[in-house]
């Protein structure tokens, strides 16, 4: 056998000896243990890792869980605010208006939001402060239940032409005719509003004439609800214990 035999021999038997698993069949049993050992090794260690990616994750669950659900809204507030509180200390120092800086800034969208936001958060029913704005009110309240038809609008301006926008000097009578369906319309509608009346109740004043029979309040609607329907049996039994004569 030639040196070179020799020799090749060796080099395929160290690189077969290096290969792990099936390859490395020529591998001592020390060898083996070791390389099985380090696998082993390695795998503890990813699992080790996984587990503390999971704990970390459900931590971080559990605390997005316990915070309000407009917390990243407030966040995103405060931020602004900080932002807002900055550019308003250095437009003062510059000597600029910061009310005029910041409409600069602010588109035509963001001005119409911020404005119907302005609006809604105004409570435009600020109770009885006279006839003629009760009556207003009661026909603004009228005026947003119809449901106009456009297609009989159109067809009747195109049917009375000038007379459509009347003037001091036009000539409408008989031109106008309401339908059948319009009246009932209307005459429905009058009818709800009387219901409505009917059944609105308002608090009432206290009356101070009025005999005093309760000790409280609760007490006080409590013998309202008896009188309301035992006082016409009972008002002889009540009469003769004020006059003293009940038997």
């Amino acid at each position: 056998m030639s040196s070179a035999d020799v020799d090749g021999g060796a080099g395929s038997s160290g690189s077969s000896s290096s290969q792990p698993g099936l390859l490395g069949k020529n591998m001592s049993a020390k060898e083996k243990y070791a390389e099985r050992m380090k696998k082993l090794r390695d795998l503890h260690m990813k699992r080790n890792e996984a587990r503390k990616l999971n704990h970390k994750e459900v931590v971080e669950e559990d605390r997005r869980n316990k915070e309000p659900k407009n917390e990243e809204a407030r966040k995103r507030r405060a931020e602004y605010i900080v932002k807002e509180e900055e550019l308003k200390a250095a437009c003062l120092a510059a000597g600029k208006d910061w009310e005029i800086e910041k409409l600069r800034n602010l588109s035509a969208e963001d001005a119409e939001a911020l404005e119907r936001r302005k609006n809604s958060k105004q409570n435009p029913d600020s109770g009885f402060s006279n006839f003629e704005q009760a009556t207003f009110r009661k026909y603004q309240g009228l005026v947003k239940q119809i449901k106009p038809d456009m297609n009989h609008y159109e067809s009747q301006k195109d049917k009375m032409g000038e007379a459509f926008y009347a003037t001091s000097g036009s000539v409408v009578q008989g031109k106008q005719k309401d339908s059948a369906d319009a009246i009932s319309r209307m005459a429905l509608d009058v009818q709800k509003q009387k219901e409505k009346r009917e059944k609105f109740s308002r608090r009432r004043r206290h009356d101070p004439d009025a005999d005093i029979d309760y000790i409280n309040e609760r007490n006080m609607k409590f013998n309202q609800k008896l009188e309301r329907f035992y006082g016409e049996y009972t008002k002889d039994i009540k009469d003769n214990l004020e006059r003293g004569t009940a038997v």
